[in-house]
């Protein structure tokens, strides 16, 4: 299917256009306080994301069916899910958009993430964390990198996977792997989700603790990814997702106040641990249940959320808009060109000295 084409062009194609507004701002609002910078970066972010849940929502037409206890207010979070694909990325826009906190969303990336073109310079500027795994992990520079957000006074969505990687079903290898180490740690085995990594969230509770409302654990699963004989799939891909074949995403969101968190980090990876035994068993209970009844649907009540093309059109409208105005004149097209290349080079050389 070439379903993927259109959304592909406009979300690649715009960025150039997004980063020049961006850095315009950035110049501007240099000698004004941070939160100034801030709050006009996060309206802008929203504009760009706005524009990505149209294709993602609209466009596709999957069915979002949201369980547990999502607030209609934004607040600040931390973000906590289980990771398969890269479409995970995306379920996290489409909860803060319901809450009004889209411009708020920041990610916890793998390091290597921050030498994409554009947008992994870009990511780092919006309050976005790079980190590295294992021995490598830098603590000290997360928690500057954080307590930075906080002095001014950023309003924070910050999306972790503790996974750390992909749980696929077509790498056993990764899973037995992790299954292995939870067994030498005394640690539950799980099934559906990795044994999960506790550096990057026992760093940002304990840096954020007075700052965040509540955390949330967030359950993720795409309907239509088990095969004929009944076994997992692999998640669908960006790609797959934006042809359509995913036609149902069912989120499982569980709010947990901060004094019900553990605060030193043995206790806390017990604490994530035991979390993840419980997305363990909704996704045991989605995938595998006896009574097929049961199958593709997480327990409890649940409400199918679909978004307004109010909320997504019109930033597809300027975005675009703005970007066609720009290639229609020639010295709009050379701007557009040097954009991706300078831009890209800018990029690199700037997440190579900064964190």
């Amino acid at each position: 299917s070439m379903r993927y084409v259109l959304p592909a062009a406009v979300m690649m194609g715009t960025a150039p256009t997004y980063v020049l507004a961006w850095g315009a701002w950035r110049l501007l609002s240099a000698v004004l306080p941070a939160r100034f910078y801030r709050e006009v970066d996060d309206r802008l972010y929203t504009i760009y994301q706005s524009m990505v849940l149209f294709f993602f929502e609209n466009y596709t037409g999957v069915q979002v069916i949201i369980y547990g206890d999502l607030p209609k207010n934004k607040e600040n979070v931390i973000y906590l899910s289980n990771h398969q694909c890269t479409v995970d990325w995306i379920i996290a826009d489409m909860l803060a958009i319901r809450q009004n906190a889209l411009g708020h969303v920041r990610y916890v990336l793998k390091d290597g993430l921050k030498w994409l073109p554009l947008y992994g310079w870009y990511f780092s500027q919006h309050g976005g964390v790079y980190v590295k795994r294992s021995a490598n992990f830098n603590e000290k520079e997360m928690r500057a990198k954080l307590q930075a957000q906080m002095k001014a006074e950023t309003p924070m969505y910050l999306v972790i996977f503790p996974e750390g990687t992909r749980y696929n079903p077509e790498i056993p290898k990764v899973i037995a792997d992790s299954q292995s180490f939870a067994e030498k740690e005394g640690l539950a085995i799980l099934k559906h989700v990795l044994t999960p990594r506790v550096k990057a969230t026992h760093v940002a509770i304990d840096t954020m603790k007075d700052y965040l409302d509540a955390v949330y654990d967030v359950t993720v699963a795409y309907e239509g990814t088990v095969d004929h004989k009944g076994q997992r799939k692999l998640a669908p891909s960006m790609t797959e997702f934006l042809c359509k074949e995913c036609p149902r995403v069912h989120i499982f969101i569980d709010r947990i106040e901060l004094k019900d968190i553990p605060e030193e980090q043995m206790y806390m990876r017990r604490w994530l641990h035991e979390r993840f035994e419980i997305k363990d068993k909704l996704l045991i209970e989605f995938y595998d249940a006896k009574d097929s009844k049961r199958r593709n649907k997480f327990p409890g009540k649940s409400v199918h959320s679909k978004l307004s093309l109010k909320k997504t059109l019109p930033s597809l409208l300027f975005l675009g808009g703005l970007t066609a105005s720009m290639l229609l004149t020639e010295s709009g097209r050379k701007l557009y060109v040097k954009t991706w290349i300078y831009g890209t080079l800018i990029g690199c050389l700037w997440v190579s000295i900064k964190p």
